[in-house]
């Protein structure tokens, strides 16, 4: 007889593994199920930013995408309130520092955007100071002389990507969850209330199984849409290749998050003492013989995109060009077509859950939260209309 289990969680990054651990703490059976390993993906590739204020990519659009885009501040302020207390309440190290975020301008034109992005976060309950150039470098003495104003929110910061995916994983464990890698979910079939989950091992190492659940939920980052094709639900995203660099160790020189307002930079300090540099410079996605991205393979870096990654950091924090760089590495995320998250339950698939989108990091406890209320049954503490997964079937109807 297949094993049963309240929920069959698919993919093992940060969101899959908090998920798992808030339902097992909750009493549930659960199983996690990751193809890979732990944190192989998104969740241990990217920069570790926990940035709450509006991100260069939403704000380059203009204002009005900046507006939808800011429809997730909910989720940002219950994802920053969360943060500030799980490693606590999980007994773990996650390489957590909430000592706050500047994005910056250089012109008068992006101090504009500041302002305008900043009324708009606060209208939404978020805290976030606009301050001049020489105000920002008296908390920031490290920012150029170039900074003619900067947003400053105290709740920003960072979490360690390294540490946080596999410590959730280990509390879920502790909780009483089964968390196996190297499982893939290769179909999901609805019978009576209930739903079939087939399983693989790809390297022959375990036999193939089916197992029984009440709900399934979907924290797969870029497979998201490959698994909604097993039952038929389209969840559209949109993978983004990315650029990051790590600097060798130094002394503690930035405090900060540091964000730009005119170009893409993300720039903060490790605990260790290297300096991460991100902020959505492309990579290179292959693509497999029909001309579909390849996840499977990890995207190429582009030498224009670490070049400009390393002058835009040099050019906000000139203290970096003394700073020998020591790895360069690629990641994949994904964002949707309109930048808003996707988060709730899959349409036409009663028990089914998916939680997916841009700043799927920063966001994964609250994602994480909404996902286990939904799965026990309980009303979330937000309104999810703005993420509902069928929003682009009925704007298509």
């Amino acid at each position: 007889m297949p094993a049963r289990y309240d929920a069959v969680v698919i993919g093992g990054g940060l969101l899959g593994c908090t998920v798992a651990w808030m339902l097992a703490r909750d009493s549930a059976s659960v199983l996690l199920a990751e193809r890979d390993q732990l944190n192989a993906h998104a969740s241990g590739q990217n920069a570790g930013s926990l940035h709450f204020q509006l991100e260069y990519r939403m704000l380059e659009q203009g204002l009005e995408a900046a507006r939808t885009a800011a429809e997730a501040m909910p989720l940002h302020l219950a994802a920053a309130e969360l943060w500030a207390g799980l490693a606590d309440e999980l007994g773990e190290d996650l390489g957590l520092a909430q000592d706050g975020g500047l994005m910056l301008a250089e012109d008068a034109e992006q101090a504009r955007v500041l302002e305008a992005k900043s009324r708009l976060e606060q209208s939404w309950g978020l805290d976030v100071q606009l301050l001049d150039g020489h105000e920002a470098r008296r908390i920031a003495p490290y920012l150029s002389d170039e900074v003619v104003a900067a947003a400053y929110c105290p709740i920003e910061g960072k979490a360690d990507t390294r540490i946080a995916a596999p410590a959730f994983a280990r509390g879920a464990t502790r909780a009483g969850a089964q968390v196996r890698t190297r499982t893939e979910v290769v179909a999901l079939r609805r019978s009576g209330t209930s739903w079939l989950v087939d399983l693989a091992t790809p390297d022959g190492a375990g036999a193939d199984e089916r197992v029984v659940t009440d709900a399934v939920v979907l924290a797969a980052g870029v497979w998201t849409g490959e698994l909604g094709a097993l039952i038929d639900a389209r969840l559209p995203t949109i993978p983004m290749a990315l650029t990051m660099t790590a600097t060798t160790a130094q002394e503690p020189t930035i405090a900060h998050l540091v964000q730009h307002a005119g170009r893409r930079l993300s720039l903060k300090q490790a605990s260790a003492g290297n300096v991460l540099i991100g902020g959505g410079w492309p990579a290179r996605l292959l693509t497999d013989s029909a001309g579909h991205p390849d996840f499977h393979r990890r995207p190429e870096l582009i030498g224009s995109s670490v070049a400009g990654n390393l002058a835009a950091a040099v050019r906000a924090v000139p203290w970096v060009a003394s700073v020998p760089a020591l790895r360069t590495w690629v990641g994949t995320t994904t964002v949707t077509p309109d930048q808003l998250p996707l988060v709730g339950a899959v349409p036409g698939n009663p028990g089914v859950y998916v939680a997916t989108g841009g700043s799927a990091f920063t966001l994964g406890p609250s994602f994480a939260q909404v996902i286990a209320d939904l799965v026990q049954h309980r009303r979330p503490g937000h309104d999810l209309a703005p993420y509902d997964p069928a929003r682009f079937d009925k704007a298509a109807a």
